[in-house]
């Protein structure tokens, strides 16, 4: 049995099959927290791909791009609300293709196919009207603004050197832009610079001398552009966040996705990435954090079979406590709406599965990472085995004078009648299907299109906490005393 402990508490439970209940302790170190995330940790980000974008002869994108995403639906606006603050990171894989039009910028094209351009498409352009449209929407859902902005424009492909872009970024439309956003009295939490361009880039890069140059450029533009500290962007610093994405399961048209999403040591792999970003940003700007500025499990707008489903959860949520340990501050999914790896269905707008996951986890997770601490997830990848977990402290186990005691439920964790428990299955145990269960209750929204109740099932203190195969299960415990929680 592989059982690890990653979050304030993530548990992954290997895949094995013994077809039984097994009995599990954990303990918890309520006097250490490991890291400590953003209070807006899980979020989302929204593309501007337009209907045209496929991959694996199939166009999932539809119109959930900025430019054409339909603003007033009920289920939308809806499903932002709920999280009571959600940052969204305006942005993607065209963000260094978009000019904006404001200022000197007459002319104002959509997104066309050009083979040999940038991903396939041309240069685009976001309307002032439909900017205004879409704050408005940011300001009627409470919505806070990651803006990725063109850190292209003005540069040009190499000619000795594919892929690398040379010469200096004209800040100039930049400039117009948050100027035009400040007078309408628009809010932008934080700025990001470019789409992946720095290391190896995607697509593009720009050398890592003139893109810190060029960061700076761009913060001496926000100070001087917002006088007041206390109406900035974030960041006092240079660089408030170190971005990087992951996405780690590969291709959306691999067969064996199903198979990877199940099995921890594949999970585990990416890791190494969550330690190297951290083990940087600490050495060189330890006051800056590391952000998961996009992930979407598989690339290319994931898979159709398995990213909308229940069986993505076991994905998502072991890189939500993953990233978590390793001190990074914010995580957006890639996508809110769009592709085939969206939190929301990009026809109908319906929740999938996982966005009711990320909504208990922002509901419930508080932004100290412990080892781990007052709420807590199970993860099980076992098909076929149910895990019986009691709870003991570190603390207690190191005042136990007896080593048999150590496993049993103590004091701390059973003084309390009721502990809350939110048990998230799929329907008819199809872990392919999408829909999910939390205790038991189909999660669809209401006939007024409002997302449904998740209320969680009190259960007696003293018993364990029943995991049942191919389930997540969040546990909180309201009265834990932890030292470092207070």
């Amino acid at each position: 049995m592989d059982l690890k402990c990653i979050f304030s508490l993530v548990i992954i439970v290997s895949r094995i099959s013994l077809s039984f209940t097994q009995i599990v302790n954990v303990v918890i170190q309520g006097s250490t927290s490991v890291a400590e995330t953003d209070d807006n940790f899980v979020c989302a980000t929204l593309d501007w791909w337009p209907t045209e974008k496929c991959n694996y002869n199939q166009c999932p994108w539809g119109k959930a791009g900025l430019l054409n995403l339909d603003l007033k639906k009920k289920v939308l606006i809806n499903a932002i609300k709920a999280f009571n603050s959600l940052r969204i990171k305006v942005g993607g894989s065209l963000q260094d293709q978009v000019v904006y039009g404001v200022g000197e910028v007459k002319n104002c094209p959509n997104f066309m196919k050009k083979e040999g351009s940038l991903f396939g498409f041309s240069q685009g352009c976001l309307p002032v009207d439909r900017w205004d449209e879409l704050n408005n929407f940011f300001i009627q859902t409470g919505v806070k603004v990651t803006f990725g902005l063109n850190a292209l424009l003005g540069r040009n492909e190499s000619q000795s050197e594919k892929g690398l872009w040379v010469g200096d970024w004209n800040s100039q439309n930049a400039r117009d832009f948050m100027k035009y956003t400040i007078f309408r009295g628009y809010k932008i939490d934080s700025y990001e610079f470019g789409n992946q361009l720095s290391g190896a880039g995607m697509g593009a890069r720009v050398e890592p001398e003139k893109y810190g140059k060029d960061v700076i450029v761009l913060k001496n533009m926000v100070k001087e552009l917002h006088p007041d500290p206390k109406t900035q962007p974030k960041g006092q610093e240079v660089v408030e966040g170190v971005t990087h994405y992951i996405y780690n399961l590969g291709t959306g048209d691999d067969l064996n996705l199903i198979t990877k999403i199940q099995d921890p040591s594949y999970l585990n792999q990416v890791a190494q990435t969550y330690r190297g970003v951290f083990n940087i940003v600490n050495k060189f700007k330890s006051q800056s954090g590391a952000w998961v500025s996009e992930s979407g499990r598989a690339f290319q707008g994931g898979a159709k079979d398995v990213s909308p489903t229940f069986a993505d959860g076991f994905w998502y949520f072991d890189q939500l406590g993953m990233a978590s340990t390793y001190n990074h501050k914010v995580f957006y999914r890639q996508t809110l709406i769009g592709g085939n790896y969206a939190l929301l269905d990009t026809t109908t707008f319906i929740p999938n599965p996982d966005y009711y996951g990320a909504l208990l986890w922002h509901r419930l997770m508080g932004s100290i990472v412990l080892a781990p601490g007052i709420s807590i997830i199970f993860i099980n990848l076992s098909n076929d085995s149910t895990f019986d977990v009691t709870l003991s402290s570190y603390e207690h186990r190191r005042r136990n004078l007896r080593p048999t005691d150590a496993a049993k439920p103590n004091f701390e964790f059973t003084s309390h009648l009721y502990r809350e428990e939110y048990h998230l299955t799929a329907l008819g145990g199809n872990i392919q299907g999408q829909i999910v269960l939390v205790n038991d209750v189909p999660m669809v929204p209401t006939d007024t299109f409002d997302i449904p109740a998740m209320d969680p099932k009190l259960v007696n203190a003293s018993t364990p906490i029943s995991v049942a195969a191919h389930s997540i299960v969040y546990v909180t415990i309201r009265d834990f005393h932890g030292p470092v929680c207070v």
